[in-house]
């Protein structure tokens, strides 16, 4: 309760003074497409995007611009494992909609400074979101993309469930390892 209580106080001064995103109304949207029990298959990120137009809080998802370049190359893995077209727009709503989690360990971020907001509590709480979905009996397809994501595979212990990991989809990382990987075709099986 006391994390919960400092995260806020520092999230609301944040917004009261800086420019952060997603917009303070959207930083729940993960939680608010899908609920816990109701998830397939979770991605993890690290934290929103830091452009005015792309961070509505759904992971490597954007609401009103073109895809960015790691988004790019998951479009160009799915196509290449399970052959669906690459989509016009980056926005993955309709992907949270139908029960795929899509969410950052780090829930805000000021405008142009990535990580800003990185140990002010965002991770207590999606820690605690991690470790209700792996109590959870139905399968789960954890997808973590990059070392960050990586770490949190200590929480991800329950046998019904499948982790798969690999390299970031970033252009630095998609060649070491998320590119070839299969994972998207492994999720669906």
């Amino acid at each position: 309760i006391e994390f919960k209580k400092k995260l806020f106080a520092f999230i609301n001064k944040e917004y009261a003074t800086k420019t952060v995103f997603p917009p303070k109304e959207k930083i729940f949207n993960s939680l608010n497409y899908v609920p816990l029990d109701k998830v397939k298959v979770v991605i993890i990120g690290q934290d929103p995007y830091i452009n005015e137009g792309q961070a509505h809080g759904l992971c490597f998802s954007v609401e009103k611009v073109d895809a960015p370049p790691s988004l790019v190359n998951i479009f160009k893995e799915i196509n290449l494992e399970i052959g669906i077209n690459i989509p016009k727009t980056g926005n993955l709503s309709n992907w949270a909609e139908n029960g795929v989690l899509l969410l950052n360990r780090i829930l805000t971020v000021e405008k142009g400074v990535p990580l800003s907001h990185k140990n002010v509590g965002w991770e207590t709480l999606t820690n605690n979101i991690l470790k209700c979905l792996n109590m959870q009996n139905q399968k789960i397809v954890f997808l973590l993309f990059g070392k960050v994501a990586e770490e949190l595979k200590i929480y991800l212990n329950n046998p019904n469930h499948l982790v798969l990991i690999t390299s970031h989809p970033s252009p630095l990382g998609a060649y070491k390892g998320f590119f070839g990987s299969g994972v998207f075709k492994k999720t669906i099986e």
